[in-house]
């Protein structure tokens, strides 16, 4: 969980740098984040743990003592195994529960950090644009909030030429509620520009400068604060649903996709038909013409233009109709696939905890080894081939390549006979890593060959 969360540090650290968040909304947002790694945090570490678990009891021949009492590996394995049973019960009670609520609280949270204004930072001998219609640059600061050298840029709603401020020195302070700066300037002076006295139009302008001892600028910074945003806006997520509001969606798209279907067909097909005013109101029958050749030669000279004009604004208004629709229609049926998708991950998380336990203990019992060093590199290694599997399968289930059921379930249909296989293996002793057994195979192997030979 350290490590996912120092990823999720490194990918989001630009937005929380340096824009004055109070410690406990870093502490906050960092918990929701915890909350939402677990569905790769607890397969990890089951994995990691059956490998160092079963990988000590190998490496210090507890293994050895089990197997000679007359307990099968099965049988050693089984406590454990009522364990990961309870542990993936527990996954999808919380994948149920528990995580939509936290990954609603954490996209509402980082929307609100992510879009909150930079803090208010005058620095030396720059131009600072935080506050909306303001410019404002000092030649020196101190950390009292004395200020030298100030100018101020002030747009003025009037025109387009700004009211400008310059004054000698200054301090700077905020009112109690932190919702207004307070700049209190000394020896200045300000200019402003203004149009002519007359209504009519007048390129004269009229220049005022106006000098002071003292005076008082206030800012308001009521739009740096971060705002909470609503949470049920953002409710329609897939990640932020359980199962009963997966099928509710499920079915809204569905229905939306056959009326755009129903919709596009009705209108799409209206330029195939044509005018038919005395269907039913004659019984005369007329035989079907049938056109040999070049169509165009059926129409009358004078009107081949004006026909073929028409034919190319119908042709060009369907085309632009089918674009429009397929559009809509492909991102209905995106959506269903990724409801389809997400649907399944909450069953997934409860196996995926099982499978890996399957992979993790027979590895451990066959590598025999304890610790932190390889049983970690194995457990990565194998963690690597699940999570690939998994996230290519599920990008391949949206871009249509795969059913959303088989995208959601390959990565544990083609690990399962890995599981088997290891599981096997560990049970008759096999030496699967062990690099000495092939060693010998090789050996024993150019030793025959030497004998033929001769």
């Amino acid at each position: 969980m350290f490590i996912l969360l120092m990823f999720f540090l490194f990918k989001y650290v630009d937005d929380l740098i340096g824009k004055g968040f109070e410690w406990y909304v870093i502490l906050e947002l960092m918990f929701y984040a915890a909350a939402a790694q677990v569905a790769m945090a607890l397969p990890l570490a089951v994995l990691l743990s059956s490998i160092m678990t079963f990988g000590t009891l190998g490496e210090n021949y507890e293994l050895v003592a089990i197997k000679s009492a007359g307990v099968s590996l099965q049988k050693a394995m089984m406590p454990l195994f009522v364990v990961i049973i309870m542990l993936s019960v527990s996954a999808f009670l919380f994948s149920e529960y528990m995580l939509p609520k936290t990954n609603l609280k954490f996209g509402s949270l980082l929307w609100d950090i992510r879009n909150k204004k930079l803090a208010f930072l005058i620095k030396e001998g720059v131009f600072n644009n935080s506050i909306p219609g303001y410019s404002i640059r000092v030649d020196k600061k101190w950390d009292d909030g004395r200020l030298e050298g100030i100018m101020i840029y002030q747009a003025n709603e009037k025109n387009d030429i700004a009211n400008i401020i310059m004054a000698k020195e200054g301090t700077m302070n905020k009112t109690p509620d932190n919702n207004t700066l307070l700049l209190n300037l000394k020896d200045g002076v300000r200019y402003e520009e203004a149009a002519g006295k007359t209504s009519y139009y007048n390129p004269r302008q009229e220049l005022y400068r106006m000098r002071f001892k003292q005076t008082n600028v206030t800012f308001d910074l009521s739009s740096f604060k971060m705002n909470k945003t609503d949470q049920n806006s953002f409710r329609g997520n897939n990640a932020m649903l359980n199962l009963k509001g997966l099928v509710h969606k499920k079915d809204s798209l569905t229905k939306e996709l056959d009326s755009i279907n129903r919709s596009a067909k009705e209108n799409i097909g209206s330029y195939y038909k044509q005018n038919n005013y005395t269907k039913g109101y004659t019984k005369i029958k007329i035989k079907p013409i049938i056109i040999k050749g070049n169509i165009m030669n059926t129409i009358p000279k004078n009107d081949r233009a004006m026909v073929a004009q028409s034919a190319l604004d119908i042709a060009n208004a369907v085309h632009q109709s089918a674009l429009t629709r397929k559009a809509e229609h492909q991102d209905r049926s995106i959506n269903l696939i990724k409801i389809d998708i997400e649907y399944w991950k909450k069953y997934t998380l409860a196996t995926s905890c099982i499978l890996l336990f399957f992979i993790g203990a027979p590895l451990g019992a066959i590598i025999r080894k304890g610790g932190m060093g390889l049983p970690v590199v194995m457990a990565v290694i194998f963690f690597l081939i699940y999570h690939i599997i998994s996230t290519v399968s599920e990008k391949s289930a949206v871009q249509g390549n795969l059913e959303p059921v088989a995208g959601a379930w390959m990565a544990i249909i083609l690990l399962s006979p890995l599981a088997a296989f290891l599981t096997y293996k560990a049970t008759v002793d096999s030496a699967l890593f062990d690099a000495g057994y092939y060693k010998s195979l090789i050996v024993n192997l150019f030793k025959r060959k030497n004998k033929a030979s001769l």
